[in-house]
């Protein structure tokens, strides 16, 4: 009875809220010269006012109350995924309370453990989203928004790259160069986990960071995880992983999105990302790395010893093509190289899923759900931070250097690190100031791992190693396991 009036309660909750909205949309939409409101349009009425940081937030919601709603309900995202391994809990309770079926069997456990998926937290939160701005603004402004203001491009690649990344041909060409690395530590349980922690990342420099994150999640589950490590050293390993894979796609100007997406304005090339960013990356990665393998390194030995001294081999019966391995790389060049050009990637696919099709005695099915569950994370991520500018600009514009890494390092938290490096590239001072260009991408990929949200690839981590975390990701103790490589990353940044 309790659950069925919480349920009444909610949706009663939402009816009034829809009726407040409804009542004031006429006042709202005459308020507001345009939807979005752009930046530009924005310091045009600023201009001359000479407006504190406070006076400028203060106004842009006098401008456009939507703003502030928005904002809220963006809000109301982020503090939902700190509460979905409870939905997940309160599914198992229900199901079990009417017989033990599974939580698909019975409606409101069916629906509570939706809520409780991490992937699906802000395209629930986008519905209201949606239907504020159809209220507010009539059914064109919600098209010209999605036609005309955000893109998706990101998004399908990453599903099509996830795809791709995941398949046998390209996982086992994968493990056997770590493999080769492993071996200089005898491929123990603690040399694979070093060699999948520092190369993997770096995989992001040239073959995009979803796809090292899928590769380097994927290998970690079969050598590492497998194993049923403890709490600890899991969430550890996951902050590590999420932290590494941000900053070690920092050594060319053309694969991590924080950087793509201010290469061509800021005048980025692979020689000068190395010198702002990359040299920094691969001391950082190896130390965070090394550092949390002396912290844990009592359990690597316990590890080793329940395994039997050997690790998961690849079964040699199996021995895939040279060809077929070399094609799967093509058609993951193929993906990078037309990133921005959403129908090249998708036609590309169509080809790649022939491919497969025809080649199948070395093939896996190729596995769409992860991907598709990701790909609608970061759609519905896109839908909320097109609407977040109107803060996160000015804010970024009236910090310092340093206080410019620290701000968006903490920004990159609550919004991906490519959102935060594109809204700073639109503050004019930033484009002839290099010092000012380090701080934000360095802050960009350095809080790249303490939440699922900071960073694309993120998602794509969770959903292939969620399953070893019982009751689901804890967002704290992901902060937790994050915050030691963040801040050893942060350090060597920073120190020269």
């Amino acid at each position: 009875m309790r659950i069925r009036f919480s349920s009444i309660t909610v949706i009663v909750s939402c009816v009034f809220f829809l009726i407040f909205l409804s009542g004031t949309a006429h006042a709202i939409t005459h308020s507001t010269i345009n939807f979005p409101i752009s930046l530009q349009e924005y310091q045009a009425l600023e201009a001359g006012k000479n407006l504190s940081l406070g006076g400028i937030l203060k106004h842009r919601i006098q401008v456009s109350p939507f703003n502030l709603i928005a904002t809220t309900l963006f809000l109301c995202a982020i503090v939902h995924t700190f509460f979905a391994s409870q939905f997940i809990g309160l599914s198992k309770k229900i199901a079990d309370s009417n017989g033990g079926n599974l939580p698909g069997k019975h409606f409101l456990a069916t629906v509570c453990h939706f809520f409780g998926e991490v992937e699906a937290v802000f395209g629930i939160w986008a519905i209201p989203l949606l239907i504020c701005v159809a209220i507010f603004f009539g059914w064109h402004a919600l098209g010209h928004y999605f036609n005309g203001v955000v893109s998706f491009a990101e998004p399908i690649f990453v599903v099509i790259i996830m795809a791709i990344s995941a398949t046998r041909p390209v996982l086992s060409f994968a493990e056997s160069i770590l493999q080769q690395i492993a071996s200089l530590g005898k491929r123990t349980v603690a040399a694979w986990w070093i060699s999948i922690l520092t190369v993997a990342p770096f995989m992001g420099s040239f073959i995009t960071e979803p796809a090292a994150m899928t590769i380097g999640a994927m290998l970690l589950a079969k050598q590492f995880y497998d194993l049923q490590p403890s709490k600890k050293l899991c969430y550890a390993t996951l902050g590590l992983l999420f932290v590494n894979v941000s900053v070690g796609g920092t050594l060319t100007h053309f694969a991590a999105p924080p950087i793509l997406m201010v290469a061509h304005k800021w005048h980025l090339t692979i020689g000068r990302v190395f010198r702002l960013l990359g040299s920094h990356a691969i001391v950082g990665v190896i130390a965070s790395t090394l550092v949390y393998y002396l912290i844990f390194r009592k359990e690597f030995s316990d590890l080793q010893s329940r395994c039997g001294g050997i690790d998961k081999k690849r079964d040699s019966n199996k021995a895939i093509p040279v060809a077929i391995t070399i094609t799967h790389c093509l058609f993951l060049a193929w993906t990078v190289l037309n990133l921005h050009t959403p129908a090249l990637v998708i036609a590309g696919f169509l080809f790649f899923l022939a491919f497969v099709k025809a080649t199948k005695t070395y093939q896996d099915d190729v596995s769409l759900k992860s991907p598709i569950l990701v790909g609608f994370f970061l759609a519905s991520l896109v839908t909320f931070g097109g609407l977040q500018e109107w803060w996160i600009s000015p804010v970024l514009r009236s910090l310092k250097e340093f206080q410019l890494f620290v701000g968006s390092t903490i920004l990159t938290a609550f919004n991906d690190n490519a959102a935060i490096t594109y809204l700073s590239s639109l503050v004019g001072e930033f484009s002839t100031n290099p010092s000012m260009q380090k701080a934000v991408l360095s802050g960009a990929v350095t809080g790249g791992g303490l939440t699922v949200i900071a960073n694309a690839p993120n998602p794509a981590g969770q959903n292939v190693l969620s399953k070893y975390f019982v009751g689901g990701i804890s967002p704290l103790y992901l902060f937790l396991g994050a915050i030691v490589p963040t801040l050893l990353v942060a350090l060597c940044f920073n120190c020269w």
